[in-house]
């Protein structure tokens, strides 16, 4: 089938279109929309179904973002279904949330919308040094991430109005010191304790398995003994900084660009102002407006009369109330800080010198230029290495753009090889063995769900074709083939003996340290001293004494109405633990700004909580309903 595709794709395509364009006419967008949108449904939100496949894609886009945010992150971490299940509550909040806002009529404006965006970091370095936005800059921003301009700013809008319903409740939680102070002293505690470790590793001796044994062990568990599915492949990468690299500078383009840009990259130039503003009121007539003008004028006079006094008169008749009482000092701004008509006359200005009336949204300006701040020009030399890069980086942008329709379609058309692609631009063909999952320690394109999706993808595995030509981020393509396929399968237990007996006496020595403890945990609650166990320690959750967090916790948890006091913790594979508590004490004594900054945490906690009953209560109002199982929780082992 894809063969045919393949070698006649052309007649296919018009083919295609003459079906296609009817139906948008018939049947329009949405309905190809909501046929997209269909498929098995895990949760309903208001009547509205998500589905698995938006659940998927939710999923791929948050393990993507962690992982270019986090590279040395374990990627099993985020393939666990507790992990799944994560990112499909978290889809849910935010269709909740989205559902409430628009019922409860909360949306945003464009002037909180570009309020946000302007104070967004990321954007801001897409300034220009005249501090205009990169236009194009920002669409490759945006669009790494999948969205057009449009998309992007549509998406933080929602964000804002979603924010919207919480923040009534999170920016209005209040305690009383006194409630703070019984709840944050009984859970900041101190307890006087001592401990007994039974080890799973010092009853290993003891376990002594049979043949027998091993192979009753290994019938029982052989999931546990599953040799994953893998393929060995072939790929090749196109890469800009690998082009970047390569890319040798030309001295006299490296002179002519530092011609043309020295001032501009030895720093942003900043001016000082003073200004007299006479606002025209909303929906002033021209008869009014005309009066205002008139009085800026006279104002214009008395200064340029008397430039000294440009300050007195600025405290007496600007009416900007924010820089009036300082003479109209408005301190040092960049360009891109102030409307453009405004901007104009101060960049335009010497210093010293006072403006003509300007004229903005605002009203009527009088400028003074009181100061300027530009960055001293930085000689050639010290720029040189700057230059270079910024020529290489532009240069290596180019030759990707031109390289990288050759190989997409190179890839495409002699889908039996990467030898083609890789002879025409001189690349590398590398191998590895991958699985369907990004392993640990893995990163860069290996790492990739869409690659490893689509190397898994019967057309890949059945024909050993190359993947289509995907876009991994960062200016890399990538595509790669099937060498060889192995199927996931039970190891047999010659393979696997070692491991399996290995498995067999950690589980049984960890049932005889636990019994052991069990024993002597009773022992001692009838009466013993605990004899053996360790010296006493104070504990707390302020101070863990390097304690684990399970220990520590049921250390702490446990009644201690009467000491001493009991607990027996059962620690996995690894053993067992008894706790003695022996003195409950008092917490050490907080200065008054400690105990303001805990009020003040604990305030946002009781916030933190009531937003969370307000959110089950939308939950019910709006019919959440999560169709599939939450996982079970594995419990980490304590130390």
């Amino acid at each position: 089938m894809f063969d045919t595709i393949r070698n006649h794709k052309k007649y296919l395509m018009g083919f295609l279109m003459i079906l296609i364009i009817p139906s948008f006419v018939l049947f329009g967008i949405e309905g190809y929309t909501r046929f997209n949108e269909s498929g098995e449904p895990v949760a309903t939100v208001n009547g509205k179904e998500i589905t698995k496949a938006e659940w998927d894609q939710a999923h791929q886009q948050e393990s993507q973002r962690l992982r270019e945010a986090m590279p040395t992150l374990d990627a099993r971490m985020l393939d666990s279904e507790a992990a799944r299940y994560a990112t499909l509550e978290r889809l849910v909040r935010q269709r909740l949330l989205g559902t409430a806002a628009d019922k409860l009529n909360l949306y945003t404006s464009d002037a909180r919308l570009a309020r946000d965006l302007q104070q967004n970091e990321a954007i801001a370095t897409l300034r220009k040094p005249d501090g205009s936005l990169d236009v194009e800059a920002y669409r490759q921003l945006v669009g790494r991430q999948g969205m057009t301009p449009e998309m992007f700013e549509a998406r933080v809008r929602a964000d804002l109005s979603q924010r919207q319903v919480s923040q009534g409740i999170l920016g209005s939680g209040f305690a009383p010191t006194a409630l703070a102070s019984v709840s944050l002293n009984a859970f900041f505690e101190r307890r006087q304790i001592r401990l007994a470790r039974f080890e799973a590793a010092d009853f290993a001796a003891q376990v002594k398995p049979t043949d027998a044994d091993i192979e009753a062990f290994y019938n029982a568990n052989q999931a546990s003994f599953q040799a994953p599915e893998q393929a060995d492949i072939e790929y090749l990468v196109l890469d800009a900084a690998a082009l970047q690299n390569a890319v040798v500078s030309n001295e006299a383009d490296v002179r002519t660009y530092y011609e043309q840009n020295a001032s501009r990259l030895s720093g942003t130039e900043e001016r000082r102002a003073r200004h007299i503003l006479l606002t025209v009121p909303a929906g002033a007539s021209a008869d009014a407006k005309a009066a205002v003008r008139k009085r800026a004028d006279a104002l214009l006079a008395q200064v340029r009369d008397k430039p000294a006094s440009f300050a007195d008169v600025a405290k007496a008749e600007s009416q900007d109330p924010g820089s009036a009482v300082k003479g109209g000092d408005l301190d040092f701004f960049a360009r891109g800080a102030m409307v453009k008509p405004f901007e104009e006359a101060v960049f335009a200005l010497k210093k010293g010198a006072i403006s003509d009336v300007v004229e903005s949204d605002f009203g009527f300006h009088i400028i003074q230029l009181t100061d300027i701040k530009a960055p001293p020009v930085r000689t050639f030399e010290a720029m040189r290495p700057e230059i270079e890069a910024e020529l290489k980086k532009q240069q290596a942008q180019k030759q990707y753009a031109e390289a990288a329709d050759t190989f997409s379609n190179l890839v495409y058309e002699q889908a039996d090889s990467l030898q083609p692609a890789a002879d025409r631009l001189k690349l590398q063909i590398r191998k590895a063995t991958v699985q369907r999952q990004p392993q640990a320690g893995v990163t860069g394109v290996l790492a990739n769900e869409r690659l490893l999706g689509a190397l898994f993808d019967s057309e890949a595995l059945d024909k050993k074709r190359n993947t289509e030509a995907i876009d991994t981020g960062s200016g890399q393509l990538v595509s790669a083939r099937v060498v060889k396929h192995s199927a996931a399968h039970t190891q047999a237990l010659a393979e696997v003996r070692e491991q399996v007996r290995t498995r067999l006496v950690a589980q049984r020595s960890a049932e005889l340290a636990r019994a052991e403890g069990e024993k002597q945990l009773q022992a001692w609650k009838a009466g013993g001293t605990g004899a053996g166990m360790s010296v006493a320690l104070t504990v707390s959750r302020e101070n863990p004494q390097g304690m684990a967090p399970r220990l520590l916790d049921a250390a702490l948890r446990a009644d201690a109405k009467q000491v001493p006091a009991w607990v027996g913790v059962n620690q996995g594979d690894d053993g067992y633990a008894v706790v003695k508590i022996e003195q409950v004490l008092p917490r050490d004594t907080r200065d008054a700004q400690g105990v303001a900054q805990e009020v003040q945490q604990y305030s946002q906690w009781w916030a933190s909580a009531e937003n969370e009953a307000y959110v089950d209560t939308l939950k019910e109002r709006f019919k959440v309903r999560i169709l599939v199982p939450k996982p079970a929780e594995v419990p980490a082992p304590a130390r």
